[in-house]
């Protein structure tokens, strides 16, 4: 047992395990006396990346219905290609900073009304054609329009003038300030095309670390590095092979089998038992993701606030924290804002489960009874089906009759999502509380899953995006929140935590992006082996 846990202390030197892993296995083994005295204080820096190896992902997400076409996002699947295949302007580093990547550098004028991006130069697209000013415009403009169907419409449509300056800078003119403008900007829609003989070619490439070359709805992706890449220090593998494991018990088996070198969406209930198996590493990363049932504030019963505010009460949500998620999260308040955002409304009390609450609201709506049907799948994320079983013996007792409807996981997001009245629903979160906001809940936006409209939130939205007073901000930030809270049509219960799996043979940073699930959809680009 001593040899395993100096093996594991190797390991951890070298960065192939984390320093959580390692004090869980020398726990279990009872031999923390054992390991040296700064490891229990001190993350051990990672190995040198290195080049090689076709790294293979069993992910949780993927449909039949996924397309290359960046103006029609349909998974986390194509999420994690277009940021890999394609390149943005901007990207969220992994403390949460925006910074350039396509772009060499931005600035904005005095009021935030105009952004200027100036473009790296010599970048290649995979067609071989060379990065310029045309490309970026064009790309964007395909999200903008009456037509468009793009979930980043709402933010492509502040732009009211886009016009170069020579090949390589782009201006941007926007309907009113916006201080997060580059944040945008880091959108994996938002990826970067070629213009071919004048129009934009959707099927040349990007300029990405990786070119696909073999692409199969609802099954998988294979891909291999761009050596053009115009960025040393990522892409580090030959090759990568994605694919589409909807049950988690599969995922899990190809993990301790070797199936795969990585899965991600790790079943919270066996996460801590997967981290004490041999040659098998758990990662956990604090996040915005959020968990959500949502309601179509349209049509009846949802069109009434009182009938949301009775399910939102109706729901014990320290139960499917517990049982859903093992504790690898945080209560959710139906508020999208996560606790580590630094506009958080701490001031937001925590919704209780109070049946005799759900009961008096139900009253208010003139029902003495409530039947409802709630849509999920655990394909969609793991426990969705479970908390919506939970669900309904919770309503029970507020006089609230759910019926949890079990739907396939393929093709959710283009059957179910958005057009069940009651549905199962997640968020990786936004890396800012305008981006989160403007594009699952204001009336501009495709992605506005509840169909919600509240004048005064959506006032306070187009102020708060352009002004530059961080307290002011601020204020207008907590009421929106508290606005979310009390009126919308979301029921979030859940801040989950991100988590994946890799074997010994997988290397990874020191530090995990908690911006979007995968680490930040860059681990093509970030990971290496061994």
């Amino acid at each position: 047992m001593r040899a395993k846990i100096e093996q594991d202390i190797q390991k951890f030197m070298s960065g192939r395990i984390s320093r959580r892993t390692l004090l869980t296995r020398a726990a279990a083994a009872g031999a923390v006396s054992a390991l040296p005295l700064g490891i229990l204080s001190h993350e051990a820096k990672a190995a040198t990346p290195k080049r090689g190896g076709n790294f293979r992902m069993g992910v949780s997400q993927g449909s039949t219905t996924d397309v290359l076409d960046t103006t029609k996002l349909t998974s986390g699947f194509t999420q994690n290609l277009f940021f890999t295949h394609f390149s943005q302007l901007t990207e969220v580093d992994v403390n949460g900073d925006i910074q350039p990547v396509l772009a060499e550098s931005f600035e904005a004028n005095a009021d935030a009304t105009e952004w200027v991006f100036n473009l790296r130069k010599g970048v290649e697209f995979h067609n071989g054609k060379t990065l310029d000013a045309d490309d970026v415009m064009m790309s964007i403009a395909r999200h903008q329009g009456e037509d468009s169907e793009s979930p980043t419409k709402s933010i492509a449509d502040e732009i009211v003038e886009m016009r170069k300056d020579g090949n390589n800078k782009v201006i941007f003119k926007l309907k009113s300030a916006n201080v997060d403008f580059p944040f945008s900007m880091s959108a994996s829609t938002f990826g970067i095309h070629p213009v071919v003989d004048g129009e934009i070619n959707v099927t040349a490439g990007g300029t990405g670390a990786y070119t696909i070359t073999e692409f199969e709805p609802g099954i998988g992706a294979k891909l291999k590095r761009f050596e053009n890449y115009f960025l040393d220090d990522r892409g580090y593998f030959d090759s990568v092979e994605m694919t589409v494991m909807h049950d988690a018990t599969a995922r899990q088996n190809a993990i301790q089998t070797k199936e795969v070198d990585f899965i991600g969406g790790v079943n919270p209930r066996i996460a801590d038992l997967l981290s004490k198996l041999s040659g098998v590493n758990v990662a956990e990363v604090v996040g915005m993701q959020h968990y959500l049932y949502a309601m179509n504030t349209t049509i009846e019963p949802f069109n009434n606030n009182d009938v949301r505010l009775a399910l939102k009460y109706a729901m014990d949500r320290e139960s499917i924290l517990k049982n859903v998620l093992n504790g690898h999260g945080a209560l959710g308040n139906d508020n999208p804002i996560s606790p580590n955002d630094r506009f958080y409304a701490h001031d937001l009390p925590q919704r209780p489960y109070d049946p005799d609450k759900a009961k008096f609201h139900l009253n208010k709506a003139g029902l003495s009874e409530l039947t409802v049907e709630l849509s999920a799948t655990n394909g969609l994320f793991e426990g969705a089906m479970d908390g919506a079983v939970l669900f309904q013996e919770h309503a029970k007792r507020a006089g609230i009759n759910m019926r949890p409807k079990q739907v396939p996981a393929d093709g959710y997001w283009s059957d179910v999502w958005m057009s069940a009245p009651f549905c199962a629903s997640y968020w990786s979160g936004r890396p800012t509380a305008d981006w989160m906001f403007s594009q699952g809940y204001s009336k501009d936006s495709s992605w506005n899953e509840t169909y919600w409209n509240n004048d005064r939130f959506y006032e306070l939205l187009t102020a708060a995006r352009g002004e530059q007073n961080l307290e002011v901000r601020k204020e207008m930030y907590n009421e929106m929140q508290h606005i979310v809270h009390n009126d919308g049509g979301a029921l979030i219960f859940l801040y989950a935590n991100h988590i994946s799996a890799y074997t010994d043979d997988v290397a990874r940073p020191d530090k995990i992006a908690g911006n979007w699930e995968l680490d930040g959809y860059k681990i093509m680009e970030r990971w290496w082996f061994a």
